[in-house]
């Protein structure tokens, strides 16, 4: 079995925090030998130390004078010894040092290369990263595209008792012009009888929840915060909208697809990659409300669309986007490297 070592140098919440925490999960159910550092927040702690991993706690301030984390990332490579170290994102790539062992970086997204200089090789969790990296000057068999997998419910939740009556629309992620929800709430104030759930956290809060008043949305439209529920979520609603004005990945879209529910997203980088409109969802330009507002009208309407759509989802979740699917392919490849 490979030695790995994990660096997670993310914020508190975040998509990439999540599946970091939740392949490293797998991985320990999968019987990988591995080391996780990270910074020290509580509710990661706690779930990585539920699952058996005693995470290691640095400040990953980053900058010259962090040298404390780079200390610290010293003293667990050296007395470790990994064969492999898999870095996520910018700065713990760059915080990296250099080592008798295999440099891998996972990217969630169209980043700066200049992090990633040391590196042996570079995981993209969509083809499109993938294709960036190569037209960027990486050879094809240093980069590999390995995807995420989602957190499926294993028991019932009483989410559902909260759900409103009438067709209920779930949108998930930070609160960051990037997700344009703004629009989302436009839309929604076009199509009259359906509800909106929004679950998330972030700086744009205060000026959705300003719009949605002047809107005149009053109950129909419900902020949730930060939530690490998202398949009960699911499993209460009717269908996912990703109104994203930029979206390089699209998780919350296999996530829907895990729960058996439909999509509706716009025609952005992930979306597209991943979505066969009218097949596996529905696809709508960005920054469209009032075609955003029609197909959410189209999917409430229709039950027979929506059973349709959240069953091609699912087979194409099950297909490539599993839990043992996604761990098989990230220890075949540190495998590898290794050898």
């Amino acid at each position: 079995m490979t030695r790995l070592v994990q660096l997670m140098a993310g914020a508190e919440h975040g998509g990439a925090e999540a599946f970091f925490t939740r392949l490293a999960i797998a991985l320990q159910r999968a019987g990988q030998e591995q080391r996780v550092a990270i910074r020290p927040y509580a509710a990661r702690t706690a779930a990585l130390t539920a699952a058996g991993i005693a995470p290691i706690a640095l400040s990953f301030r980053g900058g010259l004078f962090d040298f404390a984390t780079r200390r610290g990332l010293r003293t667990l490579l050296r007395d470790y010894r990994p064969q492999v170290v898999l870095s996520w994102m910018n700065r713990a790539t760059s915080l990296c040092p250099r080592g008798d062992f295999v440099h891998v970086a996972r990217l969630g997204g169209y980043y700066d290369l200049k992090y990633y200089r040391g590196c042996d090789h570079l995981i993209a969790n969509t083809r499109g990263i993938a294709d960036y990296l190569m037209a960027q000057g990486w050879p094809a068999e240093r980069v590999h595209h390995l995807p995420n997998f989602p957190t499926v419910a294993s028991t019932p939740s009483p989410v559902a008792e909260l759900r409103p009556d009438g067709p209920l629309a779930l949108a998930l992620g930070r609160l960051h012009r990037n997700k344009a929800f703004d629009v989302l709430l436009d839309a929604l104030a076009r199509a009259p009888g359906i509800h909106l759930w929004l679950a998330g956290e972030g700086p744009e809060r205060a000026a959705l929840e300003s719009q949605a008043r002047k809107l005149g949305l009053g109950d129909r439209v419900r902020f949730l915060g930060w939530r690490d529920d998202a398949p009960a979520l699911l499993a209460a609603c009717d269908f996912l909208v990703v109104p994203s004005r930029r979206e390089p990945l699209g998780n919350t879209i296999v996530e829907a697809w895990a729960a058996e529910r439909p999509v509706v997203a716009t025609e952005t980088a992930g979306p597209q990659e991943l979505i066969a409109s009218g097949e596996t969802g529905l696809l709508v330009p960005a920054e469209d409300a009032d075609a955003l507002a029609l197909t959410m009208q189209r999917l409430a309407d229709d039950r027979t669309l929506r059973t349709r759509l959240a069953a091609a989802g699912h087979a194409r979740y099950r297909a490539e986007f599993s839990e043992s699917r996604v761990v098989a392919a990230y220890q075949a490849l540190l495998a590898a490297v290794a050898a």
